[in-house]
């Protein structure tokens, strides 16, 4: 991880895609989901621009590592909440989305009380799991105007849900092993 300023260009497009998430959530209160999907999409493109930016200039700080899942995160479980909270997609599909970022928050945090080091790295899995996500929040804000691709929303939702469980059940047994090896290692230190 390259260690220059945690002020960049990267970093301050995470902050922002972070103060969009309270705005989209006040325009799909307000039912106003044209603005709300552009919002979104604001949110969407400042993700993929900031991991671009990072990689492509070199400029990884240990701050975006930490940053950046948590902007994915708050943006995700708040269009979750609010569109189940809509009645927009199903509560079960939020119950699914929420639980898992549950999980690998207790998982940080068993990491961090029991001072076991891990490098934040997503897996293909979950980088897929955020992509399905994504593309289901979008489908169902586009949905609300464009009324025939409603066939499409239930095979997003069961999609969405798949992944979501696959990569959660990833990160426990990913997080398992390495829970073991550091009590392991912990253990042959004394």
């Amino acid at each position: 991880m390259n260690t220059p300023s945690s002020i960049n260009i990267p970093n301050i497009l995470t902050l922002v895609r972070i103060l969009l998430t309270p705005f989209f959530v006040i325009l799909l209160l307000k039912n106003l989901y044209t603005y709300a999907l552009l919002v979104f999409t604001l949110a969407g493109i400042s993700d993929a621009l900031d991991g671009f930016i990072a990689r492509v200039f070199n400029q990884k700080t240990v701050m975006g590592a930490y940053l950046d899942p948590i902007a994915d995160k708050l943006l995700l479980a708040a269009s979750f909440i609010s569109l189940a909270i809509l009645e927009l997609i199903p509560a079960w599909l939020t119950v699914i989305v929420i639980s898992r970022d549950i999980l690998i928050v207790i998982g940080m945090a068993v990491f961090s009380i029991t001072n076991i080091e891990i490098t934040i790295k997503p897996s293909l899995v979950s980088k897929f799991t955020t992509g399905a996500q994504l593309g289901t929040v979008c489908l169902t804000l586009v949905n609300i105007h464009v009324s025939h691709l409603s066939w499409i929303e239930p095979i997003a939702f069961w999609l969405t849900a798949g992944l979501t469980t696959l990569s959660g059940l990833h990160y426990l047994f990913v997080g398992m092993n390495i829970f073991q090896a550091g009590l392991n290692n912990s253990q042959d230190d004394r």
